[in-house]
């Protein structure tokens, strides 16, 4: 699966993601470390990368401004990170490139919520 990680992520789940055996672009890596996060979103539709952040606004824009593809949001600390990255490491496994395309899934440890989007 390709990846656009926004700049909050940490770099342990970058490198986490990475030895899985995933494709992570982070958006300083892109140039984009000052970019908007609707223009990461664009980045990420236009590169077909699936966007991973920690930032709660993505779902306004996901959902309300109808912009960009699929966006996984993680609501994990550094105090949760190990459990954080077992439950992400259940929805990679879980679901299929395109299904996370099409869809806002919430990680959060030991759980996630995964909800399709409608377009």
């Amino acid at each position: 699966m390709r990846f656009l990680l926004d700049q909050d992520v940490y770099a342990t789940t970058a490198r986490f993601i990475s030895d899985l055996g995933h494709d992570i672009a982070p958006a300083a890596t892109l140039g984009l470390s000052r970019a908007s996060d609707s223009d990461l979103l664009q980045t990420a539709h236009q590169q077909q990368r699936i966007m991973v952040t920690r930032d709660r606004h993505f779902g306004e824009l996901v959902f309300l401004r109808d912009l960009g593809s699929g966006v996984i949001y993680l609501r994990i600390s550094p105090s949760t990170l190990k459990a954080g990255h077992e439950e992400l490491r259940r929805v990679l496994n879980s679901y299929s490139e395109e299904e996370l395309q099409a869809a806002f899934v919430t990680v959060e440890p030991g759980r996630h919520r995964f909800r399709k989007l409608t377009r």
